[in-house]
């Protein structure tokens, strides 16, 4: 993953803004829902084909895999490995 000197924060991308996000057993897309003073509500996909709601801090800083941002975790990790397959139907 690229680290660029001018790293952003999620609370500098717009309300729906696409990202990936870590979950505890692969990646998932999710798109900003809302801001409020302290947090950002992130809407995610499962694979199950539902959605679900984050609540992360404004402050979590955003990397970029060329043009895809991707909410940073704590350990490297290629997300293109274990991201996460979504219902064959659609």
């Amino acid at each position: 993953m690229e680290t660029s000197l001018n790293q952003i924060t999620l609370g500098e991308l717009s309300i729906g803004s696409r990202l990936l996000v870590r979950s505890k057993k692969d990646w998932r897309a999710a798109v900003i829902s809302q801001f409020n003073e302290e947090k950002a509500t992130l809407i995610v996909c499962s694979p199950s084909g539902r959605t679900y709601r984050l609540h992360r801090c404004l402050e979590v800083e955003i990397i970029y895999d060329g043009t895809i941002p991707i909410l940073k975790i704590e350990r490297e990790e290629d997300w293109r490995e274990n991201f996460s397959k979504y219902d064959s139907r659609w």
